[in-house]
């Protein structure tokens, strides 16, 4: 089972599954994927906060992907409570 942190929500965890199953994506691709369901400005929010926490890696020309931590925590082995942010919100 997942060990979520309180400031994320469903967005956050249909974000990294999404990058797991794809590889990479960009909050516009995301929106338009039928199962995550969030606007791109939400993903786009969401994502940024993701990054701030290590759980993904912003590349540039707005694409994203899984970090290790990201993995470790689809995977259950990452208590996403214990990340700290680069920088606050």
């Amino acid at each position: 089972m997942r060990k979520s942190a309180d400031w994320m929500s469903i967005a956050d965890e249909r974000i990294l599954e999404a990058l797991q199953e794809k590889e990479s994506g960009t909050p516009t691709s995301l929106s338009q994927d039928e199962y995550v369901r969030f606007s791109r400005t939400h993903l786009h929010q969401r994502m940024k906060k993701l990054e701030r926490h290590g759980l993904i890696r912003f590349l540039g020309n707005g694409v994203y992907v899984l970090t290790n931590e990201g993995q470790l925590y689809l995977d259950g082995e990452l208590d996403a409570a214990e990340l700290e942010p680069d920088d606050e919100d």
